[in-house]
């Protein structure tokens, strides 16, 4: 069934008035924009020379957990692109980090778990969130929100089917081999170990959304590698958690995954008001699965290396499609290529703006 997304659905708790009727929270409600708003996944970090500048010596993990840097790195492609929205900078495991799981991101490798969950026990063993274990998460929100005005924050978390599969496979799978092992044979250890993760996430996102952020998004970036029917017994019922838990908060609720053309309509049941699309998809086929919701996408984050009059008759028939959507938000279809120059990102903010 589709929501019920009436003008006043989304108030972002203790928001300014600017923020609640930015372009960016009116086309998550479906109202009338200025223009489309724009906003990249993964605008800030590799890409960006005073990024990488930053970071010099400092570990992926430390520079999430320091507010100094969270501020700094979340501000810079607003700065950078005038983008309608700032996303919050953070790790999609550091929620477990914070809790006391034994992990750390490789570098070139990616988040790598030291002792993989096996057991019943190993569930057990993972505490659950509290603000107290994110305090500078607070501190970071809080700060953010000051220095942004009237740009939204989006807040993020990971989806219980993609943090899962870190902590079953013990890091990066391409295959998740020893996810749908579990998944398919060992449902009550499934079981237990989903609800904690969407217990968790839902969490942090209650952090993030309590300090300030004015919209939240539920990244999956291995949910495309369910079938509809396996997604839908086994890996809904916990996104769905965290969206329904998401949805008392007040604000708007975006759910992304990679590779999910056939779960969109899917990902949108579970609890979305925003479905991301990625590029695989034609916008115009997105908007049609997803029904009576927003969308969110879905350039091809290749094309920013195409010729600039391809990139931007590209991003306009992106923005055709998305008027057919009860509302659209301008992104990439996926994260932004750590070498792409930061200029095309620039261009392509105003020409999606310019529209």
């Amino acid at each position: 069934m589709a929501p019920d997304l009436t003008t006043d659905s989304f108030t972002a708790p203790g928001a300014a008035p600017a923020v609640r009727d930015s372009a960016l929270l009116r086309a998550a409600r479906g109202e009338p924009v200025p223009h489309t708003p724009v906003w990249f996944m993964r605008q800030a970090g590799r890409s960006l020379p005073e990024y990488r500048r930053l970071r010099e010596g400092v570990a992926m993990l430390e520079s999430c957990m320091r507010p100094d840097l969270v501020v700094e790195i979340t501000l810079q492609p607003v700065r950078r692109y005038g983008v309608d929205a700032a996303i919050f900078f953070s790790d999609i495991v550091l929620p477990l980090k914070a809790v006391g799981v034994d992990l750390d991101i490789v570098p070139g490798v990616g988040p790598v778990v030291a002792r993989p969950v096996r057991t019943l026990a190993d569930v057990a063993a993972i505490p659950d969130l509290t603000p107290e274990h994110v305090g500078f998460v607070t501190e970071s929100v809080r700060m953010l929100v000051r220095e942004l005005g009237a740009t939204p924050l989006i807040g993020f978390a990971g989806a219980p089917f993609t943090v899962a599969s870190y902590l079953v496979e013990g890091g990066p799978s391409k295959e998740h081999a020893r996810t749908k092992a579990m998944m398919y044979g060992e449902p009550e250890l499934w079981d237990a170990l989903m609800r904690k993760i969407a217990g968790i996430s839902a969490a942090y996102l209650a952090v993030q959304v309590e300090a300030g952020a004015s919209a939240v998004q539920l990244f999956d970036s291995w949910a495309g590698a369910t079938s509809p029917r396996d997604y839908r017994r086994y890996v809904m019922p916990y996104s769905a958690q965290v969206l329904e838990a998401a949805g008392g908060l007040g604000v708007p609720r975006i759910h992304f995954g990679v590779g999910t053309g056939e779960l969109l309509g899917l990902m949108g049941e579970a609890g979305a008001d925003v479905v991301g699309v990625d590029w695989r998809v034609p916008l115009a086929d997105g908007v049609r699965r997803v029904g009576a919701r927003a969308v969110q996408g879905n350039l091809d984050p290749s094309l920013v290396f195409a010729p600039t009059d391809v990139m931007l008759a590209r991003a306009t028939e992106v923005v055709e499609a998305g008027r057919a959507a009860r509302g659209h938000i301008f992104n990439l279809g996926h994260g932004v290529l750590p070498s792409t120059d930061p200029d095309r990102l620039a261009r392509l903010t105003d020409h999606v703006h310019s529209l």
